[in-house]
């Protein structure tokens, strides 16, 4: 197993929720930890610029103006293997298929709503990271 570093957001349904704490905790107890953090609110031009890749999707400006909506909570995780952790602790993308005790199970309300992204692959961690993060917030 190899430690690296992957990207979580946590999104606006689950910020105004108060559901920080609760997110994070599940992280933390699946052996990662949080090395920056930041809460912000994003524009829909700053969220259509992050999720650009699927500017093509029909699903891309509600996207945009849901991630706008209210304040998200950007993080980057560290741990054995990250990524794949991260993604196990979310659960699947739709909440019914979510496996009991993952975030997308406890926490989404519909798979648009559904609390949480998180990086899917080293090469999109590091652009993911390097859009919210500069090297001298990386506190490990």
């Amino acid at each position: 197993m190899a430690l690296e570093r992957t990207f979580s957001i946590i999104k606006p349904d689950a910020t105004k929720r108060n559901l920080t704490g609760a997110i994070v905790k599940k992280f933390e107890d699946a052996g990662l930890r949080v090395v920056a953090s930041k809460r912000i609110h994003l524009t829909k031009a700053q969220a259509g610029e992050f999720y650009k890749v699927h500017a093509e999707r029909p699903f891309y400006d509600e996207l945009c103006e849901f991630m706008a909506s209210a304040p998200i909570v950007a993080q980057v995780l560290e741990g054995e293997d990250a990524i794949a952790k991260n993604r196990e602790v979310m659960g699947a993308t739709n909440p019914a298929d979510a496996e009991a005790g993952t975030i997308r199970a406890e926490f989404a309300e519909s798979v648009g709503e559904n609390s949480v992204h998180g990086s899917d692959a080293p090469e999109t961690a590091a652009i993911e990271i390097a859009y919210f993060f500069s090297g001298l917030e990386l506190v490990g």
